[in-house]
């Protein structure tokens, strides 16, 4: 049997007044003996700390790869007889380059800066030419069904071709090498984004579609206010592939067309048997394409929003 003790308001003023009537010191002293338990007390162990497992994951994997590449690269320079340099030997060249990468001796003897600088520049004009064919063509593909069908089969039967394919036909046309690279990139990076945006306009709810057609919006507000917000993220994805694929094929187009850029200054280390030059660079590449990579994943991460699930 449970009981319940119940206290007359009487006993409460009581208890009141004995309380009131604890001298002040005495209050103090409980109050700061509270407060150092407290400090002294031990931490809860399920409250979350410092994730040093989450950091050792995210550090010692990328650690032991290049340590992996580093170990088999002295192996392979051992083993040949020197024909190939040891990572020693090749990082005491790249300090000696990195130490002026901005000087210029000629036409065909500057720094690694400038090599970098051309061939990034030859990128961005001929994928930014690609970028203003291919979104809205790729908007206009998905939108009409009609454009679908017409484009299609010709889509499917140039994007197989190497963009390599390509540079020929630019020499021929426009009669200069930095032309023809840039051609070069407009044509291998016109595909992505092309297919992208077509496929993500093509994948836009048709409950939208049809709200819209409901309002009796215009085409204009239709693209801006219904489709642009929906493709963004499958438009950014294409953007991130033709940048990649662009990346890759200027070094490429740069070692036959000559001038200054990444590629030709692997082609004409290669000329003078620098090979430890052409391994730097081989790193150079890697490096920069990681960086446009990393970038334009951040960028499509911040304009990607996913479904809030409870």
């Amino acid at each position: 049997m449970v009981s319940a003790v119940f206290h007359s308001p009487l006993e409460a003023s009581g208890s009141e007044s004995a309380a009131s009537s604890v001298p002040k010191n005495a209050m103090k002293t409980i109050a700061v003996s509270a407060s150092i338990t407290r400090a002294t007390a031990p931490k809860d162990p399920q409250k979350p700390g410092y994730d040093w497992r989450g950091l050792a994951l995210a550090v010692l994997p990328p650690l032991l790869g290049m340590c992996l590449l580093v170990g088999v690269w002295a192996l392979v320079s051992i083993g040949t007889a020197s024909s190939i340099p040891s990572p020693a030997e090749t990082f005491k060249q790249a300090v000696v380059i990195f130490s002026d990468p901005f000087y210029r001796n000629g036409p065909n003897d500057q720094g690694v800066g400038w090599n970098i600088l051309m061939s990034l520049e030859r990128v961005a004009v001929g994928f930014g030419l690609a970028a203003a064919v291919g979104i809205p063509a790729g908007f206009a593909i998905g939108r009409f069904e009609f454009l679908s069908r017409m484009f299609n089969p010709l889509i499917s039967l140039l994007r197989p071709v190497s963009p390599l394919a390509w540079l020929p036909i630019g020499l021929l046309v426009f009669k200069g090498a930095n032309p023809a690279a840039i051609w070069t990139i407009f044509i291998c990076s016109i595909w992505p984004m092309i297919i992208n945006t077509a496929v993500g306009v093509q994948r836009v709810p048709q409950d939208y579609m049809n709200v819209a057609r409901v309002l009796n919006l215009s085409e204009w507000k239709i693209v801006t206010k219904i489709l642009f917000p929906s493709v963004l993220p499958y438009m950014l994805t294409g953007v991130r592939l033709a940048v990649g694929t662009a990346w890759l094929v200027i070094v490429a187009a740069e070692m036959l067309t000559g001038g200054v850029g990444i590629g030709f200054w692997v082609w004409d280390e290669w000329n003078n048997l620098n090979v430890k030059n052409i391994i730097i660079a081989i790193f150079v590449i890697g490096i920069v394409g990681l960086i446009l990579e990393y970038a334009l994943i951040k960028i499509a991460t911040a304009f990607t929003f996913e479904e809030v699930k409870n």
